[in-house]
């Protein structure tokens, strides 16, 4: 079975994990009362929301390029903005694709080794998990209660559900066995390919090249400015979510606590390996709402509101940066066969 073959396979079983965690989280939901409510949204603050996330974006785009530049590269903050951008519109198309979609574009376009870009990102996703965790526990400071009835009854208990029949059958046996089969093979395969010190293999030159990228962080030109923006990020996301909050009835009397709450739910809805996060996003955060006393309809309408729109904006965005870094290329492309006569 070919590479292209699995990959259409993988594409399939996620896009009907997605539809699965959509239909979960709308069962005994009319799609048309929820896409109804949404209509009657205060598009002033929907568009207040929308330009805490553009800024959100800049900021991250920023923080990239600070870590490229601790690597002894530098690129343009509009070319490293447009490659983000199109990362963020690759992984609509497939998880974790973006990651991969936008290093490619910012190596072709400023030149830039593309292992190196890749070590940078790895960093960054450390540091998102690392800041996804902070905002856990301080929701579990300010919102203890809600916050432990929402990971118990949508993570936790779930979890150890399904880990409970896994031990109980005799299928963790035989993946446990193939999994130490895989491990051992790849020891060996790795000894075998490096086994002559002077032909090292490609494996030797990417880890090298990531190892590169993982240290840019202690190499850091401005550490305090990677701070301000690592933290200043997850504030405009947390201030997206709280404004969007006065857009519909339902939610203008929510506040903070709620905000940090749905901020958690959100990123760990985001961060499931679905497109987009969507299924999950709004699982999490319609379930997060129903602790406050939202009902199920209104806590998907904000979801869905809520999500609609960043979804809108990586659209638009991804595209517009598509173009421009496409025809940049083709510019560059032409110039040099110009001189080449």
């Amino acid at each position: 079975m070919n590479r292209k073959v699995i990959s259409i396979i993988k594409y399939i079983l996620l896009l009907a994990i997605t539809m699965t965690l959509l239909i979960f989280a709308f069962r005994g939901i009319k799609v048309g009362d929820v896409i109804h409510e949404m209509m009657q949204a205060n598009i002033l603050w929907v568009l207040f929301s929308a330009l805490f996330s553009v800024i959100a974006m800049i900021s991250r785009a920023y923080r990239w390029k600070l870590l490229i530049e601790s690597t002894g590269y530098n690129a343009p903050l509009k070319k490293t903005f447009y490659s983000l951008m199109v990362g963020y519109f690759a992984n609509l198309a497939f998880p974790r694709l973006g990651e991969v979609t936008r290093c490619g574009s910012l190596s072709k376009a400023a030149s830039i080794p593309f292992t190196n870009l890749l070590g940078t990102v790895i960093v960054e996703r450390v540091i998102d998990v690392l800041s996804l965790a902070a905002c856990i526990f301080l929701a579990a400071v300010i919102e203890y209660r809600k916050l432990g009835d929402f990971l118990n009854d949508n993570i936790i208990h779930p979890f150890m559900e399904k880990i409970s029949g896994l031990f109980s059958s005799s299928a963790f046996i035989i993946i446990a066995i193939l999994l130490l089969g895989l491990f051992m093979y790849l020891i060996i395969y790795y000894f075998k390919t490096n086994k002559q010190k002077e032909k090292k293999s490609k494996l030797f030159y990417l880890l090298r090249d990531l190892s590169s990228g993982l240290q840019s962080i202690a190499r850091l030109k401005r550490p305090w400015m990677f701070i301000f923006h690592s933290v200043f990020i997850w504030i405009l996301y947390f201030l997206g979510v709280y404004v969007c909050f006065f857009s519909l009835n339902s939610t203008s009397h929510l506040g903070f606590g709620a905000s940090l709450l749905l901020l958690v739910a959100g990123g760990i809805g985001m961060s499931a390996p679905v497109q987009g996060g969507i299924g999950a996003y709004h699982l999490l955060v319609s379930q997060g709402l129903m602790l406050y006393g939202l009902s199920q309809q209104d806590g998907l309408t904000f979801a869905t509101l809520l999500h609609s729109l960043q979804l809108l904006l990586v659209v638009i965005m991804g595209i517009a940066s598509l173009l421009i870094l496409f025809s940049g290329s083709k510019k560059k492309e032409s110039e040099l066969t110009i001189q080449r006569y």
